[in-house]
């Protein structure tokens, strides 16, 4: 049966729907959005975990109530408390009027907790807490809220390895994954490259195309960065191409490693150490312009910066 590629739009973010892996995911993303469960959607950075929140919100019997969204890794830890659970006049200095949290403000309706593997073990804690519905108290308050949001967790990062080394609760994990939906990475639905650059040139340049040579070329790509690569690929080459056309060499692609022309094989640790690395040196070492390119938070991102410190430092330690 031919698919035919569609462009749905939920709650401003535009997804692209055209192999018959992402038909099937969307299918699935329907049923689940009738439920009421916790739902963990796990993926690859610029895979689309927040496309697939929204369109659960989107076909949710929440749909017409409220949509609230926090990228946990981005908020400093001292304030991710006072953001999710609020707090009272005079809590704190500057702490000058009530403020609701966001569980309050996506009462009836959903939360997003996108980077939930970034929360501090403390704020863990409080957050199972009221995902079972127990009261809890503002910042300084002396009354009870009690809140009924329907929440929605998104990670880039293998939780289960996070509980074994101790950084996350393994009874959070649970609760929060009530129903998991794991979002495949471009490479393996390779068939919604041309769909994609067609939606993605669109809005760009209507008129510019990529040529058959370009098209193999994407087609051949591993994609370490998923679909946010190749749109910032595409923007990129449809901006510095001569006329309408985007040929192979207007492509601006990282070469592949030596291993990986001679096997084949994607070595994903390391293209995302180049790809991070490179952004680095492009942006002159600002971790927070590189974070937001690289579509991840600058707590992710400087956690990922030491691992590589220690592993170069480790290299050059002699017995």
């Amino acid at each position: 049966m031919d698919l035919q590629a569609e462009v749905q739009t939920f709650l401003g973010l535009d997804a692209v729907i055209a192999s018959a892996a992402m038909h099937e995911l969307m299918a699935h993303i329907k049923r689940v959005a009738q439920t009421q469960a916790c739902v963990l959607i796990t993926g690859e950075s610029g895979s689309g975990k927040e496309i697939v929140a929204r369109a659960i919100h989107h076909y949710s019997l929440r749909a017409t109530k409220p949509w609230v969204d926090v990228n946990c890794g981005a908020l400093p830890e001292h304030l991710i408390e006072s953001e999710l659970f609020g707090y009272e006049k005079g809590a704190f200095s500057g702490a000058d009027s009530d403020k609701p949290g966001l569980f309050e403000l996506a009462h009836t309706g959903t939360l997003f907790l996108d980077e939930i593997g970034d929360l501090d073990p403390k704020m863990q804690v409080k957050l199972l807490r009221v995902l079972d519905r127990v009261p809890y108290y503002r910042l300084g308050g002396r009354k009870k809220v009690t809140v009924d949001a329907r929440v929605l967790a998104a990670t880039n990062q293998d939780l289960p390895a996070l509980i074994r080394e101790g950084r996350f609760r393994s009874d959070l994990y649970h609760r929060i994954s009530q129903v998991k939906i794991s979002i495949p990475p471009l490479r393996q639905h390779l068939d919604d490259i041309p769909a994609l650059a067609d939606f993605f040139l669109e809005q760009q340049n209507p008129e510019m195309r990529l040529t058959g040579e370009a098209l193999r070329k994407l087609l051949g790509h591993a994609w370490p960065g998923n679909v946010r690569e190749l749109r910032n690929v595409l923007i990129g080459s449809s901006i510095t191409a001569l006329g309408n056309r985007i040929r192979e060499s207007d492509l601006m692609l990282e070469p592949a490693g030596p291993m990986e022309a001679s096997s084949g094989m994607v070595n994903l640790e390391a293209l995302e150490r180049e790809t991070i690395l490179r952004v680095m040196r492009q942006t002159g070492n600002h971790q927070e312009r590189a974070a937001e390119l690289l579509g991840i938070s600058a707590r992710t991102l400087s956690r990922k910066l030491k691992t590589y410190a220690s592993g170069r430092a480790n290299e050059n330690c002699v017995a």
